[in-house]
């Protein structure tokens, strides 16, 4: 039996991870994976600013502060993080969109947000945490 294959990143490559520290993504494993319950659509990996984290709390999703209940740690400028695509490109219209890392953003975040927009905001990749 053939391994599961890995999904397609923004670039039609494999989609690597995005953050271990602090572990990331719709299933806590470090990759922006998704499936048809992740009504977010948790596929763009971030790297988090203080502009960013200070819009998101404001519209209502506070990934500030710790929730150890959920082995959430809360974050801060600079980690990585998979976010919300609707998010992500709220806060692109709001000229305050994130760095983003193509090679771990998956393809599903294309439904909402256009890949020159995720092209504008890449970062070279810097690597998982």
């Amino acid at each position: 039996m053939a391994a599961p294959t890995r999904p397609l990143n923004v670039l039609g490559t494999p989609l690597e991870d995005c953050s271990h520290d602090p572990k990331t993504g719709w299933f806590r494993d470090g990759c922006c994976r998704t499936d048809e319950n992740d009504q977010g659509s948790h596929t763009v990996c971030a790297k988090v600013t203080a502009e960013f984290l200070e819009f998101s709390v404001r519209a209502g999703n506070d990934l500030v502060t710790p929730r150890p209940e959920f082995g959430f740690p809360g974050l801060k400028p600079g980690d990585s993080w998979c976010v919300c695509a609707s998010r992500w490109m709220q806060a692109f219209e709001a000229g305050i969109a994130p760095p983003v890392r193509l090679e771990a953003t998956h393809e599903k975040a294309m439904q909402i947000v256009p890949l020159a927009a995720l092209r504008y905001h890449a970062i070279e990749d810097d690597t998982a945490d």
